[in-house]
């Protein structure tokens, strides 16, 4: 990044390892946000488009939705600053926190495309030849297999006036989302309704015999999540496990784009062993050669990283710079990073001094 003005940030320039995890640290105003998410994303996003525009030997990438600005990441015109080596990054992605989905419409099976799968092997079953069924059968977001009262929601949105809506369960369908003819269809003794109803872990084992289903859940199990069940509801997944399934989906979807994933406080609302997982997925994204940028003031996750940029030295007018830059070790070391104090303990605590990083040297 050269010469970067934004917020109280002015004129800064700095390295940012790729193919590696980087951790941003600092106290809370020192700058971290505005200078990932304020300046880094929607420059990077900008220069992508420009470049894949121009470029024809792939004039389809243009429309790739993680390009996209939304309307948090216009480009400030107040910002200014420049990014070099961009081209070695063709994607970046900011993964939060938000919901997978916002209706009862949403869920894991269908986000992480498991579920089109799912719909493929019922159509071959042969009770659903008989009856000419479809995969688009077994899709409730269509008519034909869905139950009409709920639109193959499995709830009626009951809107509230003042209050926010309420969804109460279908009296047709019971919450199972299709109707009686889609649901006579059964593979292992089991409809479309019972498999949206098993767990990440049950649907494993029932699939067991069926590699591309298999293993897809196998990466949400491996993450932590084979408690969800494969139809639940995105609006009550928290945070966190919402989170994780996007990351699933990455692994689950091959990216052959090197891509640049970008997150806010991962460890926001996180049980120790749920950062241990996620950590698990991101190295697993590291390891395919994508990189990863990381704004964390948990030193569980600090720790971890390869690189770490601590900025600071206090938020405000005091902030915006650099204090410090280099592996953990590094930080740790460094008298003037406020951060590298509590981290040096931390590392001292763990006898893990002796870590290798994925960074050169050179850094």
């Amino acid at each position: 990044l050269k010469n970067v003005n934004v917020h109280n940030i002015k004129n800064l320039s700095i390295d940012i390892p790729l193919g590696c995890l980087v951790g941003i640290s600092g106290v809370s105003g020192s700058g971290k946000s505005s200078l990932i998410f304020d300046f880094l994303l929607p420059k990077l996003k900008e220069k992508i488009n420009i470049q894949q525009t121009f470029d024809k030997r792939a004039p389809q990438e243009i429309d790739d939705a993680s390009l996209n600005l939304t309307d948090s990441e216009i480009f400030d015109s107040n910002v200014s600053g420049d990014i070099e080596n961009f081209q070695l990054i063709e994607r970046v992605i900011a993964i939060n926190q938000s919901p997978i989905g916002r209706t009862p419409r949403s869920n894991p099976a269908t986000y992480t495309s498991v579920f089109t799968d799912i719909r493929e092997l019922f159509a071959n079953v042969t009770q659903a030849k008989i009856l000419g069924f479809t995969p688009a059968r077994f899709s409730f977001n269509v008519a034909g297999g869905r139950c009409e009262k709920c639109k193959g929601e499995g709830y009626i949105k009951v809107e509230m006036q003042f209050l926010p809506d309420v969804y109460v369960l279908c009296e047709t369908c019971a919450g199972k989302r299709y109707n009686e003819s889609t649901l006579s269809v059964y593979y292992k003794d089991k409809n479309i309704a019972d498999v949206l109803n098993m767990s990440v872990d049950e649907a494993y084992e029932f699939f067991s015999n069926v590699p591309k289903i298999k293993n897809k859940l196998g990466i949400l199990k491996d993450i932590g999540l084979g408690y969800i069940k494969l139809g639940q509801n995105a609006t009550t997944l928290s945070g966190g496990e919402a989170q994780r399934i996007k990351l699933a989906k990455e692994l689950i979807i091959p990216q052959n784009k090197k891509t640049l994933y970008l997150f806010d406080e991962p460890s926001r609302g996180l049980h120790p062993d749920d950062i241990k997982k996620l950590l698990q997925v991101i190295n697993r994204l590291i390891d395919n050669g994508h990189s990863v940028i990381i704004i964390e003031h948990d030193l569980d996750i600090l720790k971890s990283a390869d690189y770490i940029i601590d900025m600071g030295t206090g938020g405000g007018d005091k902030g915006g710079k650099v204090v410090a830059f280099g592996t953990p070790q590094d930080i740790a070391k460094n008298p003037k990073s406020l951060t590298g104090k509590y981290l040096k303990e931390k590392l001292e605590e763990l006898n893990v001094f002796n870590r290798r990083y994925r960074i050169s040297k050179s850094h």
